[in-house]
């Protein structure tokens, strides 16, 4: 019955995804749902594209290794979204772009452009390889098969309605897998807590780390910091995000969605790690990331079990098909377009932007069944984009003011993307760090000694 329950879901996204594939009349339906966004709708995508495999498997183990301080990977961020709400919503919306590589290339020309996309398909091969393999644990708990067919079979679903009906199918299958999502975690909890013997009793076996706040003996504040601002980061100046906020039908619906989605993740951060506590009670010798899915193969009868599968495949798929739509998009939109000289026909992009879902989708499930891992995934993911562009998107709006320039924002992005990337490839995690406030450092000054050797060559 589980495994029917699944089958059922996997094709009524297929079959949304179809039916969406007849609402695409145009570049603007396909990329951004022709910005008919209501609050509801906007709000419910951002939750569900955020609540994916790093808020679900990856949280879960985070809270079954370190305690209650794993909710700070989602915690960071709804603080980085609530200061997306008030200062920034209003303007990237504004803007009525298709990408975040768009917004760049106003603020610094179309070089600038050209490099953030780069980094941008870089990264988010690494978020959305961290998606299937969650995926695939998950479905795992009801087909036994290897993890690499699991991986293979739910990339091919998610691409696949992606494919046909492009923001459309997204938005839509979002508003649905939101309201699953949400339904689901708040039904597994009072379950987990009974099976655990409750929170007095959970305080007793665990150690007291456990319930440390907010940081703990293996979760320090160098840690926390790291999250922050790799992390947290991302909510603020992210593509994904901001192609949810393209298609809101105003600047105020941006605003208000985003707002309203930070305070409602906020809870949720604490829940999804106490689901992963009960489960180091219940399950002591598992692997972290394995306790999401065991509990709901151990507790739930059959039927249940089900509906939770599916409820939890509902929040990964809904990250990864918004993360494969973003990057496609900015290969169609910023990297292929501007190769032709005359007007590429609408027809055509679409057909290419297609294609390029499909790609995208391919090159992140052999990344994905390299690394096995949903946070080390994301974690590459996740560095090498916020050190290289969230100082020059920010920091952007107020280029006047702050006078910079593209040779600023370009040095920016090469040398916090690179030595990020530098430091995964290495094993040296604290790069990405040094990367992200060495791209801020370097954004101002490189721009400040450029308008000084301009000024000289003017002299001259």
């Amino acid at each position: 019955m589980d495994l029917a329950i699944v089958i059922i879901y996997f094709l009524t996204l297929i079959f949304i995804g179809t039916r969406s594939y007849k609402l695409v009349k145009s570049v603007s339906s396909f990329f951004v749902a022709d910005r008919m966004g209501t609050t509801i709708f906007i709000a419910s995508s951002l939750f569900a594209t955020i609540i994916g495999g790093s808020s679900t498997v990856g949280m879960a183990g985070l809270g079954y290794k370190n305690g209650l301080v794993g909710a700070w990977w989602l915690l960071v961020g709804a603080i980085g979204l609530f200061i997306l709400s008030i200062f920034f919503a209003e303007k990237v919306r504004g803007y009525s772009l298709y990408t975040l590589p768009e917004i760049l290339e106003k603020h610094y020309g179309n070089e600038a452009k050209l490099i953030a996309s780069g980094l941008i398909i870089i990264a988010w091969m690494g978020v959305i390889a961290g998606q299937i393999v969650a995926a695939g644990k998950i479905l795992g708990i009801i087909i036994n098969l290897p993890l690499f067919l699991l991986m293979i079979i739910v990339a091919l679903i998610f691409i696949t309605y992606t494919l046909l009906g492009g923001q459309h199918s997204i938005v839509k299958t979002d508003a649905i897998q939101g309201v699953i999502i949400i339904s689901a975690i708040l039904l597994v909890v009072p379950l987990c807590l009974n099976e655990a013997g409750g929170i007095s009793l959970m305080q007793e076996v665990l150690d007291k780390n456990f319930f440390s706040f907010p940081v703990s003996e293996h979760f320090t504040w160098k840690t926390l910091t790291t999250y922050i601002f790799l992390v947290g980061s991302t909510y603020v100046v992210g593509p994904d995000i901001y192609s949810r906020l393209f298609c809101a039908k105003n600047k105020k619906i941006a605003k208000r969605a985003a707002l309203i989605t930070s305070l409602t993740l906020v809870p949720f951060s604490f829940i999804i790690v106490i689901i992963g506590m009960t489960a180091r009670i219940l399950f002591p010798q598992i692997n972290p990331e394995e306790a999401f899915p065991t509990i709901i193969s151990h507790i739930f009868p059959i039927g249940v079990n089900g509906i939770v599968i599916a409820a939890l495949l509902s929040a990964i798929m809904s990250s990864a098909d918004t993360c494969l739509l973003t990057t496609s998009t900015i290969i169609s939109v910023d990297i292929i377009k501007p190769m032709y000289k005359k007007d590429i026909p609408e027809k055509k992009l679409l057909k290419l932007s297609r294609i390029f879902i499909a790609v995208i989708g391919v090159f992140s499930l052999i990344i994905a069944l390299e690394i096995k891992g949903v946070i080390s995934s994301l974690l590459l993911g996740y560095a090498v984009y916020t050190s290289g562009l969230v100082f020059p998107v920010l920091l952007g709006f107020y280029k006047d003011r702050l006078k910079l320039n593209k040779e600023g924002a370009i040095s920016a992005m090469a040398v916090g993307g690179g030595l990020a990337l530098f430091g995964k490839i290495l094993g040296l995690n604290d790069f990405a760090l040094y990367g992200f406030f060495l791209s801020g450092f370097v954004l101002i000054a490189g721009s400040r000694l450029s308008l000084i050797v301009k000024n000289k060559k003017t002299l001259k």
